[in-house]
């Protein structure tokens, strides 16, 4: 016998427009069923019919009336440009005001190879913990960007001098791995590039996609949901204000990939070279496609203009992100414990160095839907800190470093073990 919910479903396209009336009716075709149990049935199947099905498409392409409705320059920018600074960090003719002007660029000046880089109205020193979610101009903020400022400074003034001479406990200069590669070291063993480079993941990347483009601030404020709902358009654009805040999140992951719509990872020195190198790890496999498809699903689901399954995917990526993040500050913790008990301090200083850089990012994860990192922050901020303690890394301990480790991965949900 056909029930009520069978002839919906065999008459889809003509009951969109009569199911309610036909809702009343529905007892006439249920007279051996409870009440309760039409309304069960009746009602699950006008949520189908009402409510369409949203899939992530295979790439992230998107588009209005046959063109493209993407758009995320501005961080393929400022991905470019933060390139360049790190290279800048490794060049001894590079000045404190070279490296400054490039980090705090202004448009026309000649701070990059690239021309375009120097038109640009961008830099990324004024995004650097500047998300909406934890600093809007805050002093915080303002102590960041001078974390920065001073790892600039300090390349210059301690460790350039000392290019060609070798490092020793209290004395910066550099110092060779065990197979003859060179690192440059402040006197406590930290590399400055790296802090810069790998900080700046956390500073700029992670806090712009986490805590600015996939917060509600940006999101929904203003008139940014009726826009969308509307379809109504950023003026001169053919994107809604919403659909182009989440296409600059991702933007700061895949931005200067060859094919930002099916990207392979590798693509830069920042969060999508790590991210390829999380998901190559067997215990984290997958996690790759995890936050790339839950990025086309959330796009999908803001043309569709359900915002619920949008923000299901914001928690994806939040706490898919700020993993990578904690996994990769613990492997670099192992590595250097490592390096440090085969003696070769050249490769244990570069691993620390990089696990510092990743520890400072550990500010800038954000917990799904709590606006706070997984660690407190005072927390992350005394690991930073407890890394440079007294001689730093020359005299730093495997106990010491197997507690940050055991701490940072409780908080982040997976064993020291599985991250090296």
């Amino acid at each position: 016998m056909l029930t009520f919910a069978s002839l919906l479903k065999l008459n889809l396209n003509k009951m969109k427009k009569v199911v309610l009336s036909t809702v009343a009716m529905a007892t006439l075709f249920f007279i051996s069923c409870s009440k309760e149990d039409v309304i069960k049935e009746v009602e699950g199947v006008v949520e189908e019919i009402l409510t369409p099905t949203i899939s992530a498409p295979d790439t992230y392409t998107f588009e209005r009336n046959g063109t493209s409705s993407v758009s995320f320059s501005g961080q393929t920018t400022r991905i470019k440009m933060a390139e360049e600074i790190i290279d800048s960090f490794k060049v001894t003719t590079s000045t404190q005001e070279k490296l400054d002007k490039m980090f705090g660029h202004s448009e026309g000046d000649n701070d990059f190879s690239e021309a375009e880089l120097n038109a640009s109205s961008k830099n990324v020193r004024n995004k650097t913990a500047a998300s909406s979610d934890y600093f809007s101009g805050g002093v915080e903020a303002v102590n960041i960007k001078e974390d920065f400022d001073g790892f600039i400074k300090k390349q210059v003034d301690e460790v350039f001098p000392n290019w060609e001479v070798d490092a020793v406990k209290g004395t910066a200069g550099r110092i060779k791995e065990a197979d003859g590669k060179e690192r440059f070291v402040n006197a406590k063993g930290l590399e400055y590039d790296q802090a810069f480079g790998k900080g700046l993941i956390g500073a700029l990347m992670v806090d712009q996609i986490l805590n600015h483009y996939l917060g509600t601030t940006q999101l929904d404020g203003g008139t940014s949901k009726a826009d969308n709902d509307a379809g109504t358009l950023v003026e001169g654009k053919n994107y809604t204000n919403m659909e182009h805040k989440w296409d600059e999140a991702y933007g700061y992951l895949y931005g200067t990939e060859n094919d930002p719509a099916a990207p392979k990872l590798g693509a830069d020195s920042f969060l999508n070279k790590y991210l390829q190198r999380v998901d190559a790890d067997p215990d984290f496999a997958g996690i790759a496609d995890e936050i790339v498809n839950a990025f086309k699903l959330g796009r999908a689901a803001i043309v569709a203009k359900n915002y619920e399954l949008r923000d299901q995917q914001v928690e994806v990526i939040r706490e898919a992100i700020s993993k990578v993040i904690a996994v990769r500050a613990v492997y670099y913790l192992q590595s250097g414990k490592e390096q440090l008990a085969k003696d070769d301090k050249g490769a244990a200083f570069h691993d620390l160095s990089e696990a510092y850089g990743f520890i400072y990012s550990l500010r800038f994860t954000q917990k799904a839907s709590e606006k706070n990192p997984h660690l407190a922050v005072d927390e992350i901020n005394k690991i930073v800190a407890d890394l440079q303690e007294g001689d730093g890394f020359w005299t730093i301990t495997a106990e010491a470093l197997d507690e940050m480790s055991k701490k940072i991965a409780t908080a982040y949900g997976f064993d020291v073990s599985k991250a090296y």
